[in-house]
């Protein structure tokens, strides 16, 4: 049976991923899927740097603002979610193409991972979930690094989406989640995919993209936005998106606006690392390495000649 063709362009945060798969997909006849664990809730289209209408350039996006800010998602419902765009895209005669920074969700799906139901347990979840508000996420990972230490050392200790997850699995089920996720991983996958990543030669210049990305978001109405979140309630899950977070001491009175900008712009830079660090863990993605001075038509050109080899 022939495999699915799927385009997929990865990269940090503010390296040019969505104006470049926007490109693509008005070139190549696409529609894009984003693979982007915050922009698939509601509500919090300026901290996760949703394209907007006049960015989309009537290209159809999916899996963008689905969700409520406090409904948990996992890498096994995005697979799911995306496998079922791929197929009504590709029916509908059009080219897939995955838009994103969460390497979860990309090497999940493109990589075949077939995902057990066992470990499942909403209403633990849930517990988890209130636990790591009143306790704190670093108390939750330790617990799970004296359960699974392999799934703690690769699982950031702010990320609570998948500390609750690892802890979950291992307390239904008695397993350890890394022994579970192993015997998941090893499938062939259904797609033949081109993957193209964007990284900058001069990692300076990338770290000043994502600084000046931050201060547009603030003329955008970010304040406005993250209070709106902090002032509803229901951050288990919003509180993950950075710039969210780094904005409750202003709300409360103790710290500076100006320190709080200088953090997100901080905790964004140190995103971009380490998601730098999962994609180059991944050999079958073809880098391009952009200069300050690239235009979104020079980087089409040479993705198109990664994706015709």
């Amino acid at each position: 049976m022939e495999k699915q063709r799927v385009i997929a362009v990865v990269g940090p945060t503010a390296s040019g991923k969505t104006a470049l798969g926007i490109a693509l997909a008005r070139k190549l006849g696409g529609e894009i899927i984003s693979a982007d664990s915050m922009q698939i809730y509601e509500g919090m289209g300026i901290a996760t740097a949703k394209p907007t209408q006049a960015e989309m350039q009537d290209i159809p996006h999916h899996l963008i603002g689905i969700l409520s800010r406090s409904q948990a998602f996992s890498a096994a419902e995005y697979v799911t979610l995306a496998k079922e765009k791929i197929a009504g895209i590709a029916a509908r005669g059009k080219l897939p193409i995955i838009v994103g920074g969460t390497g979860l969700y990309v090497d999940s799906l493109l990589s075949g991972m077939q995902f057990s139901q066992e470990g499942n347990d909403p209403k633990l979840r849930e517990q988890l979930y209130a636990r790591a508000e009143t306790e704190g996420k670093e108390v939750l990972h330790a617990e799970l690094a004296a359960l699974d230490p392999e799934a703690a050392a690769s699982i950031h200790p702010n990320n609570a989406v998948r500390v609750v997850r690892a802890l979950e699995v291992c307390l239904s089920s008695g397993r350890r989640f890394s022994e579970l996720k192993a015997e998941n991983a090893a499938h062939p996958s259904p797609y033949d995919a081109v993957m193209i990543g964007l990284d900058y030669a001069d990692r300076a210049v990338l770290y000043d993209r994502i600084d000046r990305r931050v201060l547009a978001m603030l003329e955008q109405g970010l304040l406005e936005e993250a209070r709106e979140v902090y002032e509803a309630g229901g951050m288990q899950t919003a509180a993950n998106a950075i710039g969210y977070k780094e904005l409750i001491p202003y709300f409360e009175n103790q710290a500076s606006l100006d320190d709080c900008i200088a953090k997100i712009q901080q905790e964004t830079r140190r995103y971009a690392k380490r998601q730098l660090t999962w994609f180059r863990r991944n050999h079958q993605i073809s880098w391009l390495i952009l200069s300050e001075n690239d235009e979104v038509e020079e980087i089409l050109e040479k993705a198109e000649k990664i994706i015709a080899k």
